[in-house]
Order: structure tokens, then sequence, then C-alpha cells
């Protein structure tokens, strides 16, 4: 679809009246601002990443492109942002049902690799918050395809009884540099040299206080326990579906906590698993409406194994990290999805340069 207006200002008001904005303004995505962006991604304009759902639209890498102008990306995001929407039409996703639930979910995307100080990712104070470009930009962009691609809109197809903030951007790095443990994305089996987004359909974080005392020979499993209790939260779905994944942003003081107790990623991985727990009869005592039959004392884990639980080092050091439940359900249950990072297939040229600055 091709809009015409007057001026910018026209066409703004232009594209808030056809619903193809989050509700903030927009850069006007002018036929020479999509093609750079085109440009940066190394790809032809009709290529087509596949159906996004649940309007059953198709990605080309023209309308990713649209989207990415309105969202405030510079050529350098372009990259980031394919490989989100690769990592999102990934069938096991299950992105139509995500996108129609009732559920406060929205897709939280986790940087790591060189793309990461390439185009200023951060992953310190306030990632999640206002303030960061690259940050804002490119989750925004993600939400855009999602709503003018997908044709997701608040009440109509996106059904999310309340929504959360992380709907209109939900992205940050790892801060590889302040963890203890190797990257995320090496133990997901890439390499170093590799740059890869993690996804998975997540809540906003919810707090997760703890003081570390020295002295205490406890302190670390004190985290671990404050950690699960959040995580085994009975109010979540992940504690009354008993699946879906779950990710945890250790603070750099709180991660150094555990590495200093001697324990690895997959060991506080496999002791969060363990520890995040709840009874049957407990649950049910609040919740009759999603466990089967069984006895009263059963252990109902809130993650189906250590590999759901999505650990990674982010935020500034202090009192607080973060838990992100998840929607749990759909299909394939919610799972971690990834997707590299292709980077330096292309360069800008000079006369694009010159006509996106318009």
């Amino acid at each position: 679809m091709m809009f015409h207006a007057v001026d910018e200002a026209a066409a703004l008001e232009l594209l808030h009246s056809s619903a193809c904005t989050d509700g903030l303004p927009v850069v006007i995505p002018t036929p020479e601002r999509v093609a750079r962006l085109v440009l940066a991604s190394g790809l032809d304009a009709d290529v087509d990443l596949g159906e996004m759902g649940p309007g059953g639209g198709a990605a080309t890498i023209e309308k990713i492109a649209a989207n990415a102008v309105m969202a405030g990306c510079v050529p350098d995001h372009m990259a980031v942002v394919v490989a989100a929407i690769r990592a999102l039409l990934q069938p096991e996703f299950d992105l139509a049902e995500m996108q129609a639930t009732t559920h406060s979910t929205a897709p939280l995307m986790i940087v790591n690799g060189p793309v990461v100080g390439h185009c200023d990712v951060a992953a310190g104070f306030g990632a999640l918050g206002p303030g960061h470009r690259a940050n804002a930009s490119i989750g925004r962009a993600v939400r855009l395809c999602m709503m003018n691609i997908g044709d997701a809109r608040p009440g109509v197809s996106d059904m999310a009884l309340l929504g959360h903030p992380g709907k209109f951007g939900f992205c940050l790095a790892e801060d590889e540099a302040a963890s203890p443990w190797e990257p995320l994305s090496r133990s997901a089996g890439h390499s170093d040299d590799e740059s890869v987004v993690t996804i998975l359909g997540a809540e906003a974080p919810h707090s997760v206080v703890f003081t570390n005392d020295a002295d205490d020979p406890d302190s670390p499993q004190r985290l671990l326990r404050a950690l699960a209790a959040v995580i085994a939260n009975t109010g979540s779905n992940n504690a009354n579906f008993g699946a879906g994944a779950v990710a945890v942003a250790l603070n750099p003081e709180h991660a150094q906590v555990l590495a200093d107790a001697g324990l690895t990623r997959r060991d506080v991985q496999n002791e969060l698993h363990r520890l995040a727990t709840n009874t049957r009869g407990h649950l049910r005592s609040l919740n009759t409406g999603f466990l089967r039959d069984g006895a009263d004392d059963d252990v109902i884990h809130a993650a189906r194994s250590a590999d759901d639980v999505v650990l990674f080092v982010a935020g500034g050091s202090g009192l607080y990290s973060a838990v992100f439940p998840s929607w749990a359900a759909g299909a394939h249950r919610n799972p971690v999805v990834r997707e590299v990072v292709i980077t330096g297939e292309s360069c800008e040229l000079p006369w694009v340069a010159a006509a996106g600055a318009g």
C-alpha cells in the first residue's frame, strides 16, 4: 500500500488515522528512506521471510524496512531487526497464537555478539527503559512489523487484556563484559564472533531484591531461593501450566555472588529449575482451571527443564535483578528461539544516504 500526503505533518496524521503506528509519532517512511534500509539488509526488497500472523501478511524486506524507518532505525540496526523477525517466524514460536492471546506477552529480545557494540545496544543501567536509541528503535521496529504486517490490533486481533510497556519495544543486550560466565549465545552453541538474537514471549520484568552478606555462607542460596520464588509466582502462567521458558536477568553484582560460590551458568539454571516449584494442592487452592488430576503433594515445576531458564547478565549493579515469566502456552508451549544476525553483506551508497537524510 502506498500513501500520499502533501507534507510530513499530513503524512504523520494519515499514518495515525490508518492505524499504522503504535500510538506514538513515527518517522515518515518515504521511498528513499525505505530504500536505504533495504540496501542495509543486503537482501532484495521482495525477499519474503514468511507469513506473519495473525493476519497472515507477507514479511518482505521492503515491508520490514518501512516499519524500521517508522521506528527510527538507522542502517546498522537493520540486520538485527531482520534476525528478530526471522526468529519470530520460526514455527515453534507460535507467533499468530501469541499475538492473539489474552495474556500480557511480548517478544523479549536479548542480543549478543559483536553487533552489540556496532549498534550500541545497551546492557547496563536502564537497558529496558528510555534513553537508548538502538534498544528502543530495534524493539519498536519489531512491534510495528507485528502490527502492520501481522495485523495485530489491540482489542481486535491482539487480545492482551492489559498489555505492558514492553509491547512498544522489548530489546536489550547481555552485558558480556560484566558477566562472570560465557555469553548466553555461546552457552547455546554459537561462537563468540557470531551475533545472535535470543527471543522468548515474556511478561514485564518482576523485580527481585537481594542483599548479599559476604559473612553468610548461605547468601548464594538465599539469592537462588529469592529468584526461584519469583519464577514460581503462583499468579504466573509458568506456575499454573508447568511449562514455558522464563528469563532471568541477573545484575552484575548478583551474578558475581553466584560465580564466587563456584556456580556456573548451568549450575544456576539447574538450581533455579529445581527450586522453582509449587505443590499441586497449593496451586489448586488458588486456581482450579489449569491443573490436571493428581495428588495434592505432587511437585509442579514452573519450567519444564533447566534449558527453559534463560539466564543472562544485564542492568546496573545493586539490589535488584529481574525475572520475566512467560506465556507458557501455544502448541509449542512458548519456547526460546534464536537467530544469527547476518552483517557485512552491504554497503551504503552515498546517494542513497543523502536522499534518506531529507
